[in-house]
Formats: structure tokens, sequence, C-alpha cells
């Protein structure tokens, strides 16, 4: 019988912190999720299924953590995700602030929700590509407000799929 502890402990230890080991327990093919905690809004993006092309999904409202948490549930066993990615908003000297310790309590917590990896990304300026991206397409401030967190969710996951592909082809073949 598995106790309470080894129960949690084992959900703590799908938040993958090393990328190589994200990338060992989920190289099965499926899509990735890329999430982008904004402070109102929360941008998704969505891999294809050989995890080469990151894509907008949606822009969902922050709500209680208890009813967003459902509702990710649901989009994640809709398109069968195989692991999630969270942009990790570091300061520009690469240390962590107030942001980053949010981030990291929703991982923790939406990790005893799911059971899939779950790892990290260094978000800066991801946001800034994402307005200047969204400003070069002529979108009105309105528009850009409404979509700005699913492109962000978009960069964040594009940059580790691209670096995922990058580690498989250094992996000698068995």
């Amino acid at each position: 019988m598995k106790t309470w502890a080894f129960q949690l402990s084992r959900k703590i230890r799908m938040i993958r912190e090393n990328l190589n080991d994200f990338y060992n327990e989920t190289k099965r093919v499926g899509p990735f999720l890329g999430i982008d905690l904004g402070e109102k809004r929360v941008g998704l993006s969505i891999s294809d299924r050989t995890q080469s092309i990151a894509s907008n999904y949606a822009t969902l409202q922050k709500k209680k953590f208890s009813v967003f948490s459902l509702e990710l549930k649901s989009i994640i066993d809709k398109e069968i995700i195989c692991g999630i990615v969270i942009g990790l908003p570091l300061n520009m000297d690469g240390s962590e602030g107030p942001k980053c310790q949010s981030t990291r309590d929703f991982a923790k917590n939406f990790s005893n929700v799911i059971d899939l990896p779950i790892t990290f990304w260094d978000e800066r300026l991801t946001t800034v590509a994402a307005e200047r991206s969204l400003l070069s397409a002529d979108l009105s401030r309105k528009k850009r407000r409404q979509v700005i967190d699913s492109v962000a969710a978009v960069l964040i996951l594009q940059n580790l799929l691209d670096r995922l592909k990058n580690m498989d082809q250094r992996t000698p073949e068995n």
C-alpha cells in the first residue's frame, strides 16, 4: 500500500528542472502543452504530435486554481498531451523573483492534478518578442492584448521543441 507521502513525492518528482530528465520521460510521440502564466490571462500553445511545431491553442482568463486546473486538465485529456512546459519569468539578471515563485507554486500544485512531466523554460523577452510580432502584423491594441499570452506560449514551446530536437540529433541511435 502506497502512503500519502510516497504519492506526494512521486507527484512532485513529475516536475523536471533538468531538461534531459524531461526529454527522457517524454520521448514518445504526442503533443506538448506550452503555458504562459500572465497576470490576468494564461496563454496556451500546443505542439503537433511529432513535437516539431508549436501553434496557438487558446487564451484563458485566470481563475481560482481549482476551477482553472480542471479546465486545463480537460484540455490535456482532450488533446492527449504527454508533457508540459511552463514559462519561467526570470529577472533580466537570471535571478528568480516573486513571479518565478508563483509559477513554481502553480506547477507544484498542478502536478498534484495531473500525472505528466512538467518543465520550465526561461521566458525572458518572450512577451516583448510576441508584442513586436503582433505589432508587425498591424493588430489593434485590443486584439494584441487578447492574444499576446498565447503568442508568448507559442514562443516558449517552440524554443523548447527546437532544443529537444537538437538533443535528439546528438543522441546516438541504438
